[in-house]
């Protein structure tokens, strides 16, 4: 018998979706239940490998650490990491299978998917790249996690009330009707117009999609409740379905993201402590927002320690009081480069290293730090000149690098997890985990590295060291800990500002019968 499920819609994107059914799936597991998260299509460039090796959004993986599962491919079976405004890397149960245009990726008349590799092929995936073709590998995915879990809590993407997008749509709406999941619609009233987006979200789903809608969850709310409850009779009154709780609003309450920056770890974490610093001075951190920044969370491990500010920035008149510069992961790794000199930032970076000011490229910034790019697969330039800051030289290749490395650094015990399509080819400098170090320039492929609280103190040691700072990196700060505080305040959440009885009867029994019909209904 498959387990229960619940599909967790929004009426916008960025309406808390990813933190809501987060929240659901720490506070269901605190009641003994066996949970586990599903998003059938996720398009992100911050994401994140299993242990299998599979690359998925990070934003699911840290739905299975609230979940207290193991993350899989089967809890996002279709990722799609945008590389410009019309494309994007299909990533299919983990692997890169091609690149398509969104208006092939969706069902227009694009193209077939272009072939990353031999592994899987991407004309059987995709039937010539029709979104609408992956529909029975989602539903099996989510079937088999049903088949081992008590629930299954699905989150969805964007709107379910995208009517241009309703035929082709396997995350949403089409997903529900698939796996005949209830449907709980969540809407951000700290921007206003809740009411008209629940009930337009209703009136614009057919007949068939509005019976499995079974209901509203008001997210970031401020002020007194009461004021809001004849607003919520009214809401059941014109369209027969409960609102299922009223979160209110709280800072710091996001998980790792999708593809956003505003309620990312980073902050939270930070907002969740005392930040004052250990030592005599504070240690001030920027990040270069490089064009298709990947897996800016890298940097939430820094944030996390007292006395660390991290900014993000696209000038280069911001680092010159920088004590380290981070140069993230990016899906453009030619773009990036071309936009560091651009704004004068290449330069900048170049006076650092002379002057021996710590800089840091992780990824795509590592490779841009290198000697020469030779790329015939991200953005096919051919060989380009890099800034010349590492002796390293980075060939693409077709097959993607997935992996969950481990190692050592600094005397300390590392993991990470590697995301990319560059091979380094290291001809110089100190061993720095997969990368080296010349001077204070480091540069390595490994994500997440700095979650390490052992090697993030032996790191920041350094840092302050080369920039003449009297910061102390806290003895006791838990990064790991810290990340555990964060869902249990998102379980908390749910626990406490929902109808958690009314929720469990969705989960295990579905939709209420008899929900009315909301005109017009999607246009035929």
């Amino acid at each position: 018998m498959s387990g229960g499920g619940l599909l967790v819609a929004g009426t916008t994107s960025d309406a808390g979706k990813s933190v809501v059914t987060a929240g659901i799936c720490r506070w269901l597991v605190r009641q003994g239940v066996k949970v586990a998260p599903f998003k059938g299509q996720n398009m992100s460039l911050n994401s994140f490998v299993t242990r299998e090796g599979a690359e998925i959004g990070r934003a699911q993986a840290m739905q299975a650490q609230a979940a207290r599962v193991e993350p899989s491919a089967l809890m996002n079976p279709v990722l799609l990491k945008p590389g410009s405004d019309r494309s994007s890397q299909v990533v299919l149960m983990g692997k890169p299978v091609g690149e398509l245009s969104a208006r092939g990726f969706f069902g227009g008349s694009g193209p077939a998917a272009k072939p990353l590799s031999g592994a899987v092929s991407p004309g059987r995936a995709l039937h010539g790249g029709r979104q609408a073709a992956l529909l029975d590998t989602v539903v099996g995915c989510l079937e088999e996690l049903r088949g081992s879990y008590d629930a299954v809590i699905c989150e969805g993407a964007g709107s379910p009330a995208e009517i241009n997008l309703r035929r082709t749509d396997i995350v949403n709406m089409g997903i529900a009707r698939a796996a005949r999941l209830p449907v709980l619609v969540v809407g951000d009233i700290d921007r206003g117009g809740v009411f008209a987006s629940f009930f337009g979200t209703t009136a614009l789903l057919t007949p068939e999609d509005q019976e499995l809608l079974a209901g509203y969850l008001v997210n970031k709310f401020r002020g007194d409740v009461s004021l809001l409850e004849p607003g919520l009779d009214m809401l059941k009154d014109l369209t027969g379905r409960a609102t299922y709780g009223v979160l209110p609003f709280q800072h710091g309450l996001g998980i790792d993201e999708e593809d956003g920056l505003r309620v990312s770890l980073r902050g939270s974490v930070r907002e969740s402590r005392t930040t004052a610093p250990v030592g005599e001075d504070v240690l001030r951190v920027a990040v270069c927002a490089v064009p298709l920044m990947s897996n800016f969370t890298d940097v939430d491990a820094l944030a996390a320690e007292p006395g660390v500010v991290v900014r993000f920035v696209d000038q280069a008149e911001e680092l010159v009081d920088a004590d380290l510069v981070v140069v993230p992961g990016t899906r453009g790794t030619v773009k990036a480069l071309q936009w560091l000199r651009e704004r004068g930032l290449a330069d900048a970076l170049a006076r650092r290293a002379v002057e021996g000011r710590p800089v840091l490229g992780i990824c795509g910034g590592f490779q841009v730090l290198g000697e020469r790019i030779e790329d015939d697969v991200e953005s096919r330039a051919g060989a380009v000149d890099g800034l010349g800051l590492l002796p390293v030289r980075v060939r693409f290749e077709r097959e993607k690098t997935l992996a969950r490395p481990v190692g050592e650094a600094l005397g300390e015990h590392v993991e990470g997890y590697e995301i990319h399509h560059g091979v380094a080819e290291i001809t110089g400098g100190e061993a720095f985990l997969d990368g080296c170090r010349v001077g204070s320039v480091w540069g390595t492929h490994w994500h997440g590295s700095l979650e390490a609280d052992g090697f993030r103190r032996a790191f920041l040691r350094e840092v302050a060291a080369a920039a003449g700072r009297r910061f102390v990196p806290a003895p006791d700060t838990s990064f790991g800990a810290l990340r555990e505080e964060q869902l249990d305040r998102l379980g908390d959440l749910i626990e406490e500002h929902a109808d958690t009885d009314a929720l469990w009867r969705l989960i295990e029994s579905g939709a209420p019968s008899g929900l009315p019909f909301i005109p017009p209904g999607a246009p035929a």
